[in-house]
């Protein structure tokens, strides 16, 4: 962990409430009993495991039999800054009496042994997380699912947590071939594999390799590749040098000055449909940590095609504008174009096979269409505010009782780049910023589409447009003070707009624009208003 941000959350002052009368909810009910022992960071200790849940739409007593699940688990802290907060994260390890681990299916997602109590104790929507997952698993091969509950320990009131599943190889999650220890020849050698990038903590900590490429010219940082699945324990050398070989060759391939090759380049080696929709979801979630931390990829075994895909999704309590740092949480920029640019120092950067991605004109091409595509369906306005508002209505009830657990509204909890005093603030400007976010990619990404709109915000107009010179901003309501006035371009570089200002108008000299698709974004106090214009 960065030291300043340990220094930080150490001294900032964490808000804690008093006890919180909870009898029932809306939402299934997990209660875990210790047995007396305190919760650490490993090992895992045996504790009662109780879920009540009584079906959908149905009110979940905490008195009520815990019939969908009652017996033992292994619960420990998880998380890397995430531990730092108050309200914990736990993974969990379904276990029999004799405490070896057993497979059950928790609120109806599939059977599996490992899952994720997941605290949201900084993202005071309580949504980043679960929409992120929700909207991923929608288009992409497989995200974690998710189900929202509310948590008591040793009796004790915890507030809403989100129940995922860990990032496993399993038919129902991560769908590749299992390795055992024997598999040391032929196609068996092949897959699955399952890598990340991330912090050395966590699962599997500490066991990989170094890329022998830096992130950028002249980095001091260095990118580590981690083996998850076979893990440190189980993974056999030969199992390690045949993956390190296979992302050596593919590293080389993206390195090589050929490679956009259809056949010999890093199409080769990578599933580029998984690797669209990885950089499509952490950019609409304008996620500061992805390509770099939490940031997993798999190789199938070649007898089913052998390559790299990216995914599964994780960890995004920091996107959708919850990160005051780096990138920042303003609607505009790409993480994977801009953020080794303002965060050159962090120790985690963005490694050099994205950017290379980006610069394959074809690659960037066909990733454009996808997102219309998906624009036009899973991503559409429409949907993406239907599961803001499901999820939202799902928690009207429980969110109360969370906040009085964890009083944070009004309150400064890092890294928050906004803070609302209630509830529904945190929801308003949430809601703001992804129609902002939706229009700015629209824009950057160049969806040409009547169903794909950019809000009239405010109501503002730009005549003429097309402009060849002179711009005129017009606004239907007195223009309020300290509003700024910017263009971006069709790879998202920001141009400070100055001109004549009046009372409704601004007159703005554009003349030193180069022909192209532009979008006008107005930034006010509390609102972002962007509006495409086209300069010839």
């Amino acid at each position: 962990m960065n030291k300043f941000v340990m220094f930080f959350l150490v001294c900032l002052p964490f808000m804690v409430g008093g006890q919180v009368i909870f009898e029932s909810s809306n939402l299934p009910v997990i209660s875990i009993n210790t047995l007396g022992q305190p919760i650490v960071d490993e090992p895992k200790i045996n504790v009662q495991f109780r879920v009540i849940y009584n079906g959908p739409g149905k009110e979940n007593r905490i008195t009520d039999p815990a019939t969908h699940y009652d017996g033992r688990a292994g619960i420990e802290l998880r998380g890397s800054t995430s531990q730092w907060f108050p309200k914990k994260p736990y993974g969990i390890e379904l276990r029999d009496n004799a405490g070896n681990d057993i497979n059950a299916s928790l609120i109806d997602m599939p059977e599996e042994s490992d899952w994720i109590l997941n605290a949201t104790y900084n993202d005071k929507t309580l949504m980043r997380d679960g929409l992120y997952y929700i909207l991923a698993g929608s288009f992409m091969n497989y995200a974690p699912r998710v189900r929202y509950n509310e948590l008591l320990i040793n009796g004790q009131y915890e507030g809403i947590y989100l129940l995922l599943e860990k990032i496993k190889r399993d038919k129902n999650r991560v769908d590749i071939d299992k390795l055992e220890a024997m598999d040391s020849a032929g196609d068996a050698l092949t897959g699955g594999y399952i890598l990340k990038m991330d912090k050395v903590n966590g699962s599997n900590t500490g066991d990989g390799w170094n890329s022998p490429y830096p992130p950028f010219p002249g980095a001091w940082q260095k990118t580590f590749f981690q083996y998850e699945y076979p893990d440190s324990r189980d993974i056999t050398a030969v199992q390690k040098n045949y993956i390190t070989g296979f992302i050596s060759q593919m590293e080389n391939a993206i390195a090589s000055p050929d490679y956009r090759h259809p056949e010999t380049g890093y199409r080769k080696w990578i599933d580029t449909q998984s690797l669209m929709d990885y950089i499509i979801i952490n950019e609409l979630a304008k996620n500061p940590d992805a390509y770099r931390l939490s940031t997993f990829f798999y190789k199938e075994r070649d007898s089913d095609g052998g390559k790299v895909h990216f995914g599964p999704v994780w960890d995004n309590n920091l996107g959708f504008g919850n990160v005051d740092y780096c990138t920042q949480g303003n609607p505009e920029g790409l993480v994977i174009t801009d953020f080794n640019t303002v965060c050159p120092g962090d120790g985690w950067v963005i490694h050099f096979w994205w950017k290379k991605f980006l610069e394959d004109e074809d690659f960037y091409f066909s990733l454009k269409k996808r997102w219309k595509q998906l624009r036009a369906a899973q991503l559409s306005d429409d949907r993406i505010h239907f599961v803001i508002d499901s999820i939202s209505t799902l928690l009207s009830k429980a969110q109360g009782r969370n906040f009085q657990r964890w009083p944070v509204l009004g309150q400064y909890v890092w890294p928050n780049y906004y803070v609302g005093q209630t509830y529904d603030e945190e929801l308003r400007w949430f809601r703001s910023w992804m129609g902002s976010r939706l229009a700015f990619l629209d824009m950057t990404w160049d969806v040409r589409s009547d169903t794909v709109l950019i809000p009239d915000g405010k109501g503002y107009t730009v005549t003429p447009n097309p402009v060849s010179d002179m711009l005129t901003i017009t606004s239907r309501d007195r223009i309020p003070d300290g509003t700024l006035f910017f263009v971006l371009n069709m790879n998202g570089q920001r141009t400070a707009l100055r001109g004549t200002r009046t009372t409704y108008q601004v007159e703005a000299d554009v003349s030193g624009l180069i022909p192209g698709v532009y979008c006008l974004f107005i930034k006010e106090k509390d609102k972002d208003t962007p509006i495409k214009f086209v300069k010839l």
